[in-house]
């Protein structure tokens, strides 16, 4: 039996020319259907998980650690004034592979406002931050107020600050309001506070409020001029070209040569260890829930092909009489599971495809049929993507590779679950088969 019988055997066991019902042929048919609908959450939660995670991940090294974040040491002369501060981190410039630098002072603070007060952590940056990191332009995203009255206060005296829009919604803030920030200084052998006011210039928020819930921008000058910096942390935030390149273990090396012993260098991955390790599990879980989801739609196709081998037996018989190999069978058989596999593949990619790009709408649809029910039942709103847990919109990414390989996995995994009924359709003895029929 040559190859190409075999392939038109395939054929004929998927498509026969005859109009005979065949239970084993809708099996085939209901495989590919199962396997098709596995593939798409497969598709839709490999999609969003990426997107998520990259989102996360994106944010958490472009507005929290930055690429390279030394911590100074808060005793040395270099960070008694601002001015000298900002010049020591502008040293590292001359560092090869260095490409930003923001000077930062953070300090643990209680904001009061309207409503009642709220631990804070202060981040006192340079006034232009917002304008000259790239991740603080892209990713931040003003809710009220405008950032330009942060850089360019003009003639009011007051520092302006920008805070998360959840800290806001806590406290009852608006851009334009004044709140007071709750700073200790040791008097004596007593801890005495120091309260300092402050106008809202705006409102941020990042999409994740997990991360900026918190924070509280004020100009670094502000700081020195009126918090009591003794609780302070010093930090220089350094950026590169790729925070994903491998030249970032020999930059790290570098600013830590230039800064000496006065400050402890670290990457983005070493400061955000445990977050990154928990994105990865998740990942892989949800990925493995997924594939046992597919591999159970692939062993409906072993079970349709027993069927198939079942209703042909007579087929088989007369193939293998007039010379047929055992193994031409068994690869036409396997050519038929193949092909189920690819058809769920045909029908499940398009589709998940479409509702990851579509993932957005379709949420917020959900969202506004589920609330709608919600308000004529009395009870309070939902969010589906709390910006409290997940990001407040899903960054869409197709990624092509793992699409790719779950598309190989789908068809190798048709072939194997298939492999044992197709040999013994090989391995049918045609004397027996005639003889019982």
């Amino acid at each position: 039996m040559t190859f190409s019988y075999s392939l038109k055997f395939a054929k004929s066991l998927i498509f026969p020319k005859s109009e005979k019902k065949s239970i084993a042929r809708k099996s085939l048919f209901g495989a590919v259907l199962c396997i098709g609908l596995s593939i798409v959450p497969l598709i839709v939660v490999t999609s969003v998980t990426n997107g998520m995670i990259d989102g996360m991940t994106e944010r958490i090294i472009g507005l929290s650690s930055s690429h390279i974040q030394a911590y100074v040491s808060p005793n040395i002369s270099k960070v008694k004034t601002v001015e000298e501060f900002i010049e020591y981190a502008n040293d590292t410039a001359s560092v090869k592979g260095i490409t930003g630098i923001y000077p930062e002072v953070d300090i643990s603070a209680i904001a009061a406002g309207k409503k009642g007060r709220s631990g804070i952590e202060i981040r006192a940056v340079e006034k232009d931050i917002f304008v000259r990191n790239q991740s603080f332009a892209k990713l931040f995203e003003v809710s009220e107020g405008e950032i330009d009255s942060f850089v360019n206060p003009g003639e009011d005296s007051r520092a302006g600050a920008v805070i998360g829009k959840k800290l806001a919604e806590d406290l009852e803030l608006h851009a334009g309001d004044n709140f007071r920030i709750i700073t200790t200084k040791t008097s004596g052998e007593k801890m005495v506070p120091k309260l300092t006011t402050f106008r809202i210039a705006a409102v941020v928020s990042s999409g994740y409020q997990e991360l900026d819930q918190f924070w509280v921008f004020v100009p670094i000058e502000a700081a020195y001029s009126s918090l009591s910096m003794e609780s302070a942390t010093y930090n220089v935030m350094l950026e590169t070209e790729d925070a994903f390149a491998p030249e970032l273990v020999a930059i790290q090396r570098r600013v830590g040569e230039r800064f000496g012993r006065y400050a402890n260098v670290y990457r983005w991955d070493q400061i955000h260890t445990a977050e990154f390790e928990n994105f990865s599990s998740t990942k892989v879980m949800l990925v493995f829930v997924m594939m046992l989801i597919v591999l159970v739609a692939t062993v409906n196709i072993s079970s349709a092909i027993v069927m198939l081998v079942m209703e042909r037996q007579k087929e088989i018989a007369i193939l293998k009489s007039i010379g047929a190999k055992p193994r031409g069978i068994t690869f036409a058989f396997l050519t038929a599971a193949f092909a189920c596999g690819a058809g769920g593949l045909v029908l499940g990619l398009p589709i998940g495809i479409i509702l990851t790009v579509f993932s957005n709408q379709i949420v917020h649809g959900l969202e506004k049929l589920i609330n709608m029910f919600a308000v004529m039942g009395g009870h309070a709103e939902v969010h589906l993507m709390d910006p409290a847990y997940y990001l407040a919109e899903i960054p869409v990414e197709i990624p092509v590779i793992q699409i790719i390989l779950i598309a190989v996995s789908v068809l190798i995994l048709s072939v194997l679950v298939s492999y044992i009924p197709s040999r013994k359709a090989g391995r049918e003895k045609p004397l027996e088969i005639l003889r019982k029929n």
